[in-house]
């Protein structure tokens, strides 16, 4: 029996099953708080599926917040040819691990 959902969290999709751990955009709960999810794009139970338009009425996805976090450093560099343009700078994303408990 499959069972799953989609959900929307910082302006990005996710498909989510019970167990699962995901990296999210920031949020603000702290490691070990509880944490749902009420946007809900989807949500399917074996051969019953619901489809929200846009959301799923009523439906919550439940979750359990792991850590916040920081990305790798991804190096960003601007160079102009001939004019002795040189810029270079570092960017670390701040991310949450969530686990999901049920869908």
């Amino acid at each position: 029996m499959e069972k799953f959902a989609v959900i929307e969290s910082g302006g990005k999709q996710y498909i989510v099953t019970d167990g699962e751990n995901i990296r999210i955009e920031k949020i603000t709960p702290e490691a070990g708080e509880d944490f749902s999810f009420d946007k809900v794009l989807l949500r399917v139970n074996g051969e019953k599926i619901e489809l929200g338009t846009p959301y799923v009425e009523g439906a919550k996805v439940k979750s359990k917040i792991v850590r916040q976090g920081r990305d790798e450093k991804k190096i960003i560099f601007r160079y102009h040819s001939k004019t002795r343009y040189r810029k270079k700078k570092g960017h670390r994303q701040p991310f949450t691990e969530v686990q999901i408990v049920s869908v």
